[in-house]
């Protein structure tokens, strides 16, 4: 590792103070290619099935091996590209979709298509870990707050890229959906020539910046506390159509899963006004809601009313929750912001295979009514972790301050 002179890391991106608004977007846009390109299938899985000539179970593995290879590959993937110039890296990642999505468009056989896929889930990993340390980087005094604007791509994606792309799969055909994708990355990789400048690498061999990130304070209470949320979201989450059936006709899925866009996008907006300067509230505060919305669908799951106003405040948790967790750990480990990131891809993708796979046990010994009484006792874990995590994670403002003339002192 270089010495702090010489770092990339230390070096200002911008010479200006002006927000880089444009090079953010290139960021969120390619969050929402990422996103789209993950969940898509769920959306027309039916239609790929019968085109593919396998069962809807089976044509299910091309959304399974996506997550799994996101999870298995990110943490390598990051420490072997540290040293690649940023925007770079980007543009390579942005054609790859652009050409897994070609591929998944024009195959016309099952296990090309999940090749492909198994590629995609390559790219998604590396492209979650680096686009929050990017942000950052573009904005070093408010990075909170650019990172909440480049991962705004993903709550976008996920509350209105996803239905309006599965409408569009059932108009046009989900290979023409497919091929609309390959438009997009390629157009966003033009844009990001002209939007984003090009920040150099890590110069630290490969491997060294993964062991000291482990061993950076505050990390494994990062990681542990998303790790814990994510497990008890995708429990109840992966299984909403059956929990919104008890609500009563009054409601449907369809509903709730907007409400609860609406409100994952103004989680979005929580997250990037406190970011960076109330961090350790907003992330304990924000859990503890999400915590509570469980607890009220337990409760009172059969009522309209409690689904529908959980609904949205759960979204809204959803929607903060991450970013304000990226941010930490860039914060935590501003030396290796990339190595962090790949380090909660890993646990976020692992959450969702384990909450999903505990929810249908759940489901199966307990019925629906068992799913927010799980998930509730998750997130208490989580906030609890948070909370514990005063000195390092997510410290007070006291304990920031502190760290912050620590390091100047040493830094000279």
């Amino acid at each position: 590792m270089t010495s702090a002179t010489h770092s990339p890391r230390s070096a200002n991106p911008s010479s200006t103070t002006s927000w880089p608004l444009g090079g953010l977007l290139v960021l969120a846009g390619s969050a929402f290619v990422t996103i789209l390109t993950e969940a898509l299938p769920a959306g027309v899985l039916p239609a790929m099935s019968g085109d593919l000539g396998v069962s809807e179970a089976r044509a299910g593995l091309l959304i399974t091996v996506y997550a799994l290879a996101a999870a298995l590959t990110a943490i390598p993937m990051t420490a072997w590209t540290l040293i690649l110039p940023r925007r770079t890296l980007l543009l390579a990642l942005l054609l790859g979709f652009a050409a897994t999505n070609m591929v998944t468009a024009m195959s016309t056989g099952f296990a090309l298509t999940l090749a492909a896929r198994v590629v995609s889930g390559v790219f998604a990993g590396l492209l979650w870990a680096m686009v929050p340390a990017y942000a950052a980087r573009l904005a070093p005094q408010r990075s909170g707050k650019a990172i909440a604007t480049a991962l705004a791509g993903m709550t976008v994606g996920l509350s209105l890229g996803i239905p309006a792309g599965t409408a569009l799969g059932g108009l046009i055909g989900w290979r023409a959906t497919f091929g609309l994708l390959t438009v997009l990355a390629v157009a966003l990789a033009a844009t990001a020539l002209w939007h984003l400048p090009q920040l150099s690498g890590e110069t630290t061999s490969r491997g060294a910046g993964l062991m000291r990130t482990l061993r950076t304070p505050g990390i494994p209470a990062i990681n542990i506390a998303s790790l814990l949320m994510v497990l008890g979201f995708y429990v109840l989450y992966t299984y909403i159509a059956p929990f919104v059936e008890r609500a009563g006709p009054g409601v449907g899925t369809g509903t709730v899963l907007f409400l609860f866009g609406l409100g994952s996008m103004g989680g979005v907006w929580i997250a990037g006004a406190t970011a960076d300067r109330r961090l350790r509230a907003a992330t304990i505060g924000l859990l503890a809601l999400a915590a509570v919305c469980l607890v009220a669908f337990g409760a009172a799951g059969h009522s309209t009313v409690a689904v529908v106003l959980g609904a949205v405040f759960w979204g809204v948790t959803h929607g903060g929750i991450p970013t304000l967790t990226q941010t930490a750990g860039v914060k935590a480990a501003p030396l290796d912001p990339d190595t962090a990131n790949s380090l909660w891809v890993t646990g976020w993708n692992i959450g969702m295979a384990g909450g999903s796979l505990l929810g249908g046990a759940v489901l199966d010994g307990a019925g629906t009514g068992a799913l927010p009484w799980t998930a509730s006792a998750l997130l208490a874990a989580s906030v609890l972790t948070a909370v514990l995590a005063r000195r390092d994670g997510f410290p007070s403002p006291s304990r920031i301050y502190a760290r912050d003339l620590d390091r100047m002192h040493r830094g000279r």
